[in-house]
């Protein structure tokens, strides 16, 4: 898309030269006025560079970003703001540079007559269909306004159990990083250093001391290595990004991902933080959906592409197909055994009352507590697992360099 530039004149008199990328010198002229009283000559841009690389470099769009974005212009729109001012307001301000390009020419083609959710339907890394859908709801209803502050609240959620998540691993993922350093700096430097030591007072070698100096010759390069002086560290980034290439490569067939998305919900300790969160998001995301007026069968296909868990996609669509044959919901998720029972008989209330967007709000907030007390739970368990582990790896290395000595001194004593 070419930079367009102008000289521009704002409230206060002062004169600046603006530029701003947009298809069209119209399309730069009512970005330039909607911001400014009074804009000079529009041209196009003699240097023009594409920077999109460096902006996709920069990183993407947060639901953090759109967050804060959402509330903001919910905010300026109730208070009587136009949408034009608004969308200008918020690039001025906005520290994300592919948000800022976005809004930039979103505010030029509202200001052509276009509508919002139109636009923002143009900017797909800036505004997935979930938040595309909604705003089309609200303006369509009269209500953006309200149906912002939603989007504002469920993205704001989103990122609470999102921090959720990593927050349960944030520790496990330290302690395993500091452990492997320990290990190989241990097998690189510490364990050469008795092997030395075994050679001169020609010690008999136990099984175990074996197995480590072998790998700490394959490590380091030592002559007795089967690699002879290639140190084998230097395939050590072969040897694990073979193996998790192929296993991304297979999680991209939908087998694999079915098959690897069923495991992620059945493994030990974090199969059943898995599901929770997964029933959090679908509860959270539909009843948000709903209560803001997208109909049921556009929702719910918004929804499986918010999920994550392709086993949990399947129960839904198989859900979207029976209210297509005039079914209920929570018998068609049932059907499927993934989601706890809770949340069915739950859905089913609110099915039979004619609330369901209620009830599955009162989903959202169950399950997102559910997992906030999985985590601390989790995170007890775990600091002492690690633990262990630790102790473990350094304890091998330690008693396999210590035996042959502890041979030696029986021998002397």
């Amino acid at each position: 898309m070419p930079t367009f530039v102008a000289q521009v004149t704002d409230i206060s008199g002062k004169v600046s030269r603006e530029s701003v990328k947009a298809s069209s010198v119209e399309q730069a002229y009512a970005f330039f006025r909607a911001k400014f009283p009074k804009v000079g000559k529009v041209q196009k841009s003699g240097f023009d560079v594409n920077f999109a690389f460096l902006e996709n470099l920069a990183g993407g769009v947060t639901i953090k970003d759109k967050a804060i974005f959402s509330r903001q212009f919910a905010v300026m729109i109730n208070a009587g703001v136009a949408i034009v001012r608004c969308l200008g307001i918020l690039q001025e301000q906005s520290t994300n540079p592919l948000m800022k390009k976005a809004l930039g020419e979103v505010s030029g083609e509202v200001q052509q007559g276009s509508n919002l959710g139109d636009c923002l339907k143009r900017h797909p890394k800036c505004f997935d269909d979930l938040y595309v859908s909604m705003v089309e709801a609200g303006e369509s209803g009269g209500v953006l306004d309200e149906v912002l502050n939603r989007l504002a609240k469920l993205l704001e959620d989103m990122a609470k159990l999102q921090n959720q998540i990593k927050s349960a691993l944030a520790y496990p993922t330290a302690v395993l990083v500091i452990a492997l350093l320990a290990f190989f700096g241990m097998t690189i430097f510490l364990i050469p250093i008795f092997d030395k030591i075994f050679k001169s007072i020609n010690a008999t070698l136990p099984a175990l001391t074996l197995m480590m100096l072998a790998l700490s010759h394959f490590l380091t390069g030592h002559p007795e290595s089967p690699l002879g002086s290639f140190p084998g560290l230097l395939l050590l980034p072969i040897i694990i990004g073979v193996p998790m290439f192929v296993l991304k490569q297979y999680y991209k067939t939908p087998l694999g991902r079915r098959q690897i998305d069923g495991f992620m919900l059945k493994m030990p300790l974090f199969g059943e933080l898995n599901e929770k969160t997964a029933v959090a998001r679908f509860s959270r995301v539909l009843g948000t959906l709903i209560r803001s007026g997208v109909p049921i069968l556009q929702a719910m296909d918004i929804v499986c592409k918010t999920i994550g868990n392709m086993v949990i996609v399947d129960a839904v669509q198989a859900a979207k197909f029976d209210i297509q044959q005039g079914g209920l919901m929570s018998l068609a998720i049932q059907k499927a055994n993934v989601f706890p029972p809770m949340s069915i008989q739950m859905i089913s209330i609110g099915e039979e009352t004619g609330e369901l967007d209620e009830m599955l709000m009162k989903v959202a907030d169950f399950y997102e507590d559910e997992v906030e007390q999985a985590v601390k739970a989790l995170t007890s368990i775990i600091e002492p697992l690690m633990m262990v582990f630790v102790a473990v790896i350094v304890g091998t290395i330690l008693l396999s360099m210590y035996l042959p000595l502890f041979s030696v001194f029986d021998k002397l004593g």
